[in-house]
């Protein structure tokens, strides 16, 4: 079986299961979280599956720069960028990751206390 085959994000991808798409490039995918834990609260995503952090490797590790490019770039569109957002990425159970294909979390518009939790 294809990882991808349960896999919710790659479902996104495939348009197969609806998000609120908020970017979009040849490579990434950015929507809304369906549990907000900010204002802005958005999940960035490479259309590439790769399950964890552990995963990545000299042929694909390129997509994390696509990733926090895309942070930037919704930083500015939202107009934080200079106020402050927060970027985030869980790898494994322990550390809280869900869903087993690797995602950014972009949250801003409210303070954001450290630690997280």
């Amino acid at each position: 079986m294809n990882p991808c085959d349960d896999c919710l994000f790659c479902g996104i991808i495939k348009k197969k299961i609806h998000a609120d798409v908020i970017h979009e490039t040849d490579d990434i995918l950015a929507f809304h979280d369906i549990n907000p834990e900010a204002p802005h609260h958005y999940l960035i995503i490479p259309k590439n599956h790769i399950a964890t952090i552990n995963n990545l490797n000299s042929d694909n590790s390129f997509v994390i720069g696509l990733m926090f490019e895309a942070a930037v770039f919704l930083a500015r569109k939202l107009g934080v960028a200079e106020t402050g957002y927060r970027v985030v990425m869980n790898c494994n159970e322990d550390a809280g990751q869900s869903v087993f294909h690797i995602h950014l979390h972009f949250l801003a518009g409210r303070n954001l206390t450290w630690p997280p939790g």
